[in-house]
């Protein structure tokens, strides 16, 4: 079998594995992208070909987008073996890869002294807390966070957050815009700093 065989072939039982967990029949979906239920179920069985004109539709459809149908890499390793970075108090292990929608971190945060600058950048946040306490400032507002307790919040509220009575650890997971704030600027900042 051909390379493009082999993908038309991932992405044809995607489109059925998708539409048949979704619920909906060949009507159903006919009826959500305008095309026949017999094109759709050529386009499933491999009897009529693929093309933009059809998969646009159908991904919209299925609520998926167009790259993650067809991201067919199926030679990537699947473990990640995340290395360490550290700057004073805050050491990062980045566990999802970079050219992903989502980033994950495990981050270890020491105790410090200083007032933390609060900032602002768009996006979401979220972050588990697995070991220790750690105090998240949010404007006016501090709130504990104990060990097994997340916290979510919209990062357009100034923030902050450090590690309170000793070392903290949390998994953090934030979208692309949440990166530049995290990882880029972090490069940046002094190293004590440990706004979000």
């Amino acid at each position: 079998m051909s390379r493009l065989n082999e993908i038309e072939k991932v992405i044809r039982t995607r489109l059925r594995a998708l539409r048949t967990t979704l619920g909906f029949s060949l009507d159903e979906l006919a009826a959500r992208t305008n095309l026949s239920p017999s094109t759709i179920s050529r386009i499933e069985t491999g009897k009529r070909t693929i093309s933009l004109d059809v998969l646009l539709p159908l991904a919209a459809a299925l609520h998926v987008d167009l790259d993650s149908l067809l991201d067919v890499r199926n030679d990537e390793d699947v473990v990640i073996r995340p290395m360490p970075d550290r700057g004073g108090e805050r050491t990062t292990w980045m566990l999802s890869r970079p050219n992903g929608r989502t980033i994950a971190l495990k981050v270890r945060l020491e105790p410090t002294r200083k007032t933390l600058e609060q900032r602002v950048h768009p996006g979401h946040d979220w972050f588990f807390v697995l070991e220790g306490r750690v105090c998240l400032s949010l404007g006016d507002r501090e709130i504990i966070v104990e060990a097994g307790e997340a916290a979510e919040f919209s990062t357009m509220t100034p923030h902050a957050f450090s590690a309170i009575d000793g070392t903290a650890e949390l998994i953090m997971i934030f979208d692309r815009d949440g990166e530049h704030a995290h990882l880029r600027e972090s490069s940046r900042r002094s190293p004590t700093s440990q706004s979000s």
